[in-house]
C-alpha cells in the first residue's frame, strides 16, 4: 500500500465529512487507506462514517489522547509505506496527495514533506512552513515585523515567497498535512507524547533534520485548512497558553533547561509589553473594546503561565485528560 492517511477528530465531524470527500479525487492513482482516531468526543463521527464512509477504519479513544498519542496509535496499525497526517478540518484540492507522494519519492535526502496551506478565503496560510523556535524568533515574533522583513530567516518562511512551483528545502512543516516515510517515523519512534497538543510538528521535523533527513515544502500540492476548527471552542486563553508551553517543552527537550528558562523570561516581557499597548489602544478603540478585551484576557492567560501559573496548562499536557 502507497500511503495510509490517518485523522483526528475532536468535536470535528461537519469539517471531518467534507475533508473525507475531497480525498479520493486527490489520492486518484494510489493505493491507499484511511483511519480516523476520535478522541474521545464521541461527536457522531463513529455513526457518521459507518453510513457515509465505510470503508474508512475507524478507532475510538476513550478519552482525549492528544496529537501525538493518538496519531502513533493510529500510525501502529497503518498499513501504507508513507504515512499522511491530516487535520480534519482541511480540503485536499485536486491530486495534492499524489503530488507530496511523487515528492517524497524523488526529493533528495527527503524525510517529509508538506503542502501549500490555504486559508478559508484562499490567501495564502503563512503557518505551513516554520522555523524551528529559538529564544530570539519568539522574542521578536510580533505581525508587524513578520511583514517589515517576510524573507528573513528568524521565520522560516522564504520559500513562500518564491515564485518557483519546486519544491523547497525548509525547517519544518505545519502538522495540518505532513506526510512522512513510514520507515524514518518507526526509526524516530514516532510523535514524541510529552507533547499533549502543539509543536509536535516542530518537534518531529527537528529529529528528522537530526536524523540525516531532509523536510520539504511542496507548493504545488494544495490544500483548504481552515484553521483551528477542532480547538476553537477551547478558549483564547487556553489555545495561546498551551502554545507556549509546548515550546517551552521544545526548548527544554532539544535545546536545553536554559534556553527553556530563558524563553519564559522573554514571554513573560512580551506579555507585559502587549498588556500595556492594549491599555493604551483602549481609547483609540472604543469601538472595538470586546476586541480589546478578549486580547488582555489571552495575554493575562500568557503572562500566568509565564509566572508558573496557569497550572492546568501543564497538568494537561502531563496526565492527557482535557
Amino acid at each position: 500500500m502507497d500511503l495510509s492517511i490517518i485523522i483526528i477528530n475532536w468535536n470535528s465531524k461537519g469539517y471531518l465529512r467534507d475533508c473525507l470527500k475531497s480525498i479520493p479525487q486527490a489520492a486518484a492513482g494510489l493505493a491507499y487507506e484511511t483511519l480516523v482516531i476520535d478522541n474521545g468526543s464521541y461527536d457522531g463521527s463513529a455513526e457518521m462514517l459507518a453510513q457515509e464512509f465505510p470503508h474508512v477504519t475507524f478507532i475510538q479513544s476513550e478519552r482525549n489522547l492528544g496529537f501525538s498519542s493518538a496519531n502513533n496509535r493510529a500510525a501502529r496499525q497503518a498499513k501504507g509505506n508513507f504515512l499522511l497526517f491530516l487535520n480534519p478540518d482541511t480540503v485536499v484540492l485536486e491530486n495534492a496527495l499524489e503530488t507530496l507522494v511523487d515528492a517524497l519519492h524523488k526529493l533528495p535526502h527527503a524525510g517529509a514533506v508538506g503542502a501549500k496551506l490555504l486559508n478559508t478565503d484562499r490567501s495564502l496560510q503563512t503557518s505551513c512552513v516554520q522555523s524551528f523556535p529559538t529564544v530570539l524568533n519568539q522574542m521578536l515574533d510580533c505581525e508587524l515585523l513578520r511583514r517589515w522583513f517576510p524573507r528573513s530567516g528568524l521565520w522560516g518562511t522564504a520559500a513562500l515567497l518564491n515564485r518557483s512551483h519546486e519544491p523547497a528545502l525548509v525547517e519544518a512543516i505545519s502538522g495540518a498535512c505532513i506526510m512522512v516515510k513510514r520507515h524514518v517515523f518507526e526509526r524516530l519512534g514516532g510523535f514524541d507524547e510529552r507533547y499533549f497538543m502543539y509543536s509536535e510538528d516542530i518537534d518531529i521535523a527537528y529529529r528528522i533534520h537530526q536524523e540525516g533527513f531532509n523536510c520539504y515544502y511542496v507548493p504545488e500540492a494544495i490544500l483548504i485548512h481552515h484553521g483551528g476548527g477542532s480547538s476553537k471552542s477551547a478558549g483564547n486563553g487556553f489555545s495561546a497558553t498551551m502554545m507556549r508551553e509546548s515550546i517551552f517543552r521544545f526548548m527544554q527537550f532539544r535545546k536545553g533547561r536554559s534556553a527553556a528558562v530563558l524563553f519564559r523570561i522573554v514571554i513573560l516581557f512580551s506579555a507585559l509589553i502587549r498588556m500595556g499597548l492594549i491599555i493604551l489602544s483602549i481609547p483609540f478603540h472604543f469601538l472595538r473594546f470586546s476586541r480589546c478585551y478578549f486580547a488582555m484576557r489571552k495575554w493575562l492567560a500568557i503572562l500566568k503561565w509565564s509566572l508558573g501559573g496557569e497550572q492546568w496548562a501543564e497538568l494537561a499536557a502531563e496526565r492527557k485528560s482535557l
